[in-house]
């Protein structure tokens, strides 16, 4: 259980050793426990949604890293399909930027996205708040958290910010080894030099993102532009978010559109895959036309990225319904 008090103290929050000052200061949304779990109960609520069948926690799965294993791309109510991978949920106080093409700068209007698009809970803000103003229970627990029974958006987005704030994964056996707890294995080792040397420029440790925007030589031509669909710049075609690597493992499948089934299948791409686009990323034009790992080093590099799997979180008790 979280305790009751603001974000920046000490028994609510620390950051983890090896991560980072946060990015996100939510000095006017501190977390409290009351809030957490009023954040949590929103959260698996599938009256959020229009029909009342999908909750947040349909595509957020605990035991994906809240991503939605083995689903391609979204699926909202009535099996209506979306257009890209549904993100895995956690250390989201260390990001800038939200969703794949960086749309959303603020944590707590996120959910607003998923809430009111047609292809996944096609509600609108107004439908949400009556349908919780009516219930018997969330008049109360909102007075208990915000001095009040009138629920409004700002209430309902704050909360669920609160819940999803503290998904906080740092706990890996990556993790364990960085404080001297374990040791790699001699594979593993080999991997994570390999990590280093071929993938740490944009999967930086140790959030294991630059939280940036790469074309990474996908396609040729894009039907789902990217970055720019936001920004109208041709140079941001074929650009999205660079993901954590955290729990790669078991947030397949991979990359915005979720084309790849497997890690084997992403490896592959990098090291003789990818497509000369005019944006690809410097990083990935030299003139090979991928990494050109060998079979042994790609099995090391897997190896590796399996070391960042953090069971404990996937587990962690205070973040399932019950």
């Amino acid at each position: 259980m979280l305790c009751i008090g603001s974000i920046s103290d000490i028994n609510i929050f620390t950051v983890p050793t090896n991560f980072p000052h946060p990015e996100v200061q939510p000095k006017f949304n501190p977390v409290s426990n009351n809030g957490f779990l009023l954040g949590k109960r929103l959260f698996y609520d599938s009256r959020l949604s229009r029909d009342g069948t999908i909750s947040c926690a349909n595509c957020h799965q605990q035991s994906a890293a809240f991503a939605n294993l083995n689903t391609q791309v979204s699926r909202g109510i009535e099996q209506r399909k979306g257009t890209r991978n549904t993100p895995a949920l956690f250390n989201l106080m260390w990001q800038k930027e939200f969703m794949w093409d960086g749309r959303q700068k603020i944590l707590e209007t996120v959910p607003i996205n998923a809430l009111t698009s047609p292809s996944e809970m096609d509600n609108s803000m107004e439908r949400v708040l009556y349908v919780l103003q009516q219930d018997e229970a969330y008049p109360r627990i909102f007075e208990q958290v915000y001095g009040t029974k009138k629920i409004n958006q700002k209430y309902v987005l704050n909360a669920l910010a609160q819940f999803t704030s503290m998904l906080i994964s740092a706990d890996s056996k990556y993790d364990r080894v960085k404080k001297k707890e374990l040791e790699f294995s001699n594979t593993e080792r080999v991997g994570y030099l390999i990590f280093r040397d071929k993938c740490a420029s944009c999967h930086t440790e140790p959030l294991f993102t630059d939280k940036g925007y790469h074309n990474n030589g996908l396609d040729i031509a894009y039907s789902d532009v990217g970055r720019d669909s936001l920004t109208h710049n041709l140079a941001d075609i074929g650009k999205f978010r660079t993901p954590s690597l955290r729990n790669i493992e078991i947030t397949a499948p991979y990359m915005h559109d979720g084309r790849f089934r497997t890690l084997q299948q992403v490896i592959t791409h990098y090291s003789s895959g990818i497509k000369a686009h005019k944006n690809l990323d410097p990083l990935l034009d030299s003139g090979r036309n991928g990494l050109k790992l060998k079979t042994a080093d790609q099995e090391a590099l897997i190896s590796f990225l399996k070391t960042l799997t953090d069971l404990n979180f996937i587990n962690d008790r205070r973040f399932n319904m019950n």
